[in-house]
């Protein structure tokens, strides 16, 4: 079949048009013909169902796609994620929206059914902004749709990702009755009182060490900001809160961030420990952490952070290689909020 390139589409006559919509659900009936639009075109040209003319010449694969290139932005990393979508036997429409393309379900046609989830293509090599993925997953979600990503790297080789917003829950009440004293011992704060021991143990804060319960700082202000402890240099001096979060600040990064994170979660019922040998802030259990095992590992980021790809694939393989779901706690003015990655084979 033959169509003919007029600017950023390839047309075609109604009968050559009609098959390809047919039978593979490509191009769109306009008016008498059928349009193409290039990603179709140069995808039909490779696998040698369509030739394509140009002033009464036929272009080559490589002039078709060389000619795309210059006529649509990022158009190598859209056609590498087209081609791979339509090879694994979805049908994939290029969309003009917030979503570079729309993917049916196999089997399905675009005439008797509705997207089964919105995919962005990118390259590895991209910056992306945490707030435009909230965006995107709201907008998704909007629809009633799943979103993905499709993350082409150097060698051109997919990586796909199903996002998702998550609420994360807990059952643990962690509140403590009464206010316990602890001491500041370098970056940490040792309680030494055995019954404030078993308060502050009882709603699984901190770690047992001989006779002591050891708090990070994270956890000593968040329980200072409820009222339930007191905090003391060696001198018996005691901290004021806002000078305890000064400290943590200047020796811990992000300390501000965490520690909103931190409160959040334990709000939700969470149990918080951290998640440091696992490269993440947080790892989150939904009951006792001697019945259960941690279901979440969380990162926190502000709500303007910009993240590289690399960084999202390496946690979202630690995740699911201990078998627990990895979310990023976006934290910002409007709230605090929770997005899962996880690997998706389409």
């Amino acid at each position: 079949m033959v169509g003919v390139l007029r600017g950023d589409s390839v047309l075609l006559e109604q009968k050559e048009g009609s098959q390809f919509y047919n039978r593979g659900n490509y191009g769109y009936p306009v008016k008498r013909n059928f349009e193409l639009d290039l990603i179709e075109a140069c995808y039909l040209v490779e696998s040698g169902r369509l030739k394509v003319e140009r002033d009464g010449k036929e272009l080559s694969f490589e002039e078709m796609f060389g000619y795309s290139s210059s006529q649509l932005e990022d158009f190598d990393i859209k056609y590498i994620v087209y081609r791979d979508i339509r090879q694994r036997g979805c049908i994939v429409k290029n969309d003009d929206g917030p979503f570079d393309m729309s993917v049916y379900e196999r089997g399905k046609t675009i005439m008797h059914s509705s997207p089964q989830f919105y995919l962005k293509a990118v390259s590895e090599r991209s910056a992306s902004d945490i707030g435009t993925f909230d965006l995107d997953i709201e907008e998704a979600a909007r629809k009633g749709k799943d979103l993905l990503y499709g993350v082409v790297d150097e060698e051109g080789d997919l990586t796909y990702y199903m996002m998702n917003k998550r609420e994360p829950s807990g059952r643990i009440d962690s509140s403590v009755n009464g206010t316990v004293v602890g001491e500041l011992v370098r970056d940490r704060v040792f309680v030494f009182d055995g019954k404030g021991s078993d308060k502050l143990s009882a709603g699984f804060y901190g770690k047992m060490m001989a006779d002591a319960l050891q708090l990070s700082l994270i956890e000593a202000c968040y329980l200072m900001g409820k009222g339930c402890l007191s905090v003391r240099r060696p001198d018996g001096s005691e901290i004021p809160m806002d000078s305890l979060k000064e400290f943590g600040r200047s020796v811990q990064d992000e300390f501000d961030l965490r520690l909103r994170a931190y409160s959040d979660l334990r709000r939700k019922g969470l149990v918080v420990k951290t998640g440091f040998k696992y490269g993440t802030h947080f790892r989150l259990y939904e009951d006792s952490p001697d019945k259960c095992h941690a279901r979440y590992l969380a990162h926190v980021v502000s709500g303007d952070n910009t993240t590289m790809w690399p960084e999202i694939a390496r946690a979202v393989r630690l995740s699911g290689g201990v078998k627990k779901e990895f979310l990023f706690c976006r934290v910002s003015d409007d709230g605090t909020e929770y997005m899962e990655f996880r690997w998706f084979r389409p």
